[in-house]
């Protein structure tokens, strides 16, 4: 059997090895996740039990949706996801595009240029981001007279977009120089070299980074809780003071970041394995 055994093992094509022992490193890992949960559980409940706490998962539902005569009403959770959602959305869009300005700026010949991109970077990254969203809203805001839930998105745009300009420059100084020698000698302008040649061959390498930043994005919208906006955050923090369920809703609250944040890393994952992005290739 041993034999036997061997040999199978043996006739397997490296890609087959490779796949198997891929599948056992999947399994190795939901194992380690499923162990860490279920530590996380037993830890909340021991310390609920140790503080006589009095659990009433039964009143969470009606915070995600209730039925109404046949009618979906939303509750205040879900109402307060579908804000971080959106906040999230345009922060990211807005942060993109800071980061592209800002990466092209630090990479320009202009002195001027590259001392504003580089100011830019240095004050996003080195400020707390509370501080950054208070100086939005109550400055900012106020200047350029726009709502708070603007304030909210900017700021957050203006925080990670520090980060992306990092991730886009570093994409575009990783792509070959002849890259850049072979537009010049097609007669390509700048505009069309960065479009045409440059950003398409980096984009594979920022992509898995940029991954990162927009988790990271998500989860710091809860910050704008801090203006009073009514995202998830806001809304779970509301429904704690009205019901002193401290446990269910703030757990219900980051299960809902988690699945969230879990789903754009997955979703990000699918765009490496479909384009050929995944590390390797």
């Amino acid at each position: 059997m041993t034999k036997a055994g061997q040999g199978s093992s043996q006739s397997l094509s490296p890609r087959e090895t490779r796949a198997r022992r891929a599948r056992r490193a999947r399994a190795l890992d939901a194992a380690l996740f499923a162990a860490c949960l279920a530590a996380l559980a037993w830890i909340v409940l021991r310390g609920a039990q140790a503080m006589g706490y009095n659990w009433q998962w039964f009143r969470v539902p009606r915070y995600l949706w209730r039925i109404v005569d046949g009618e979906v009403i939303l509750g205040a959770l879900i109402k307060g996801l579908i804000v971080t959602l959106q906040i999230s959305a345009l922060a990211m869009l807005c942060a993109a595009a800071f980061g592209l300005v800002t990466a092209l700026l630090r990479l320009s010949r202009s002195p001027v240029g590259r001392a504003l991109a580089y100011g830019y970077i240095e004050i996003a990254r080195n400020t707390p981001l509370l501080l950054q969203v208070l100086v939005f809203y109550f400055i900012i805001a106020y200047i350029l007279g726009i709502s708070r839930f603007w304030a909210g998105v900017l700021s957050l745009a203006f925080y990670e977009g520090a980060f992306a300009a990092e991730i886009i420059r570093g994409g575009v100084l990783a792509v070959r120089k002849g890259q850049w020698e072979a537009a010049r000698s097609l007669g390509l302008g700048p505009f069309d070299t960065y479009r045409d040649v440059i950003l398409p061959q980096a984009l594979p390498l920022m992509l898995p980074p940029m991954a990162g930043v927009l988790v990271n994005l998500v989860k710091h919208s809860s910050i704008v809780s801090a203006i009073a906006i009514f995202d998830l955050t806001t809304e779970g923090r509301t429904i704690v003071a009205d019901t002193f369920m401290a446990f269910e809703i703030w757990l219900t609250v980051a299960g809902i970041y988690l699945v969230i944040t879990l789903s754009l890393s997955l979703a990000v994952a699918g765009l490496e394995r479909r384009y050929g992005f995944a590390r390797g290739h």
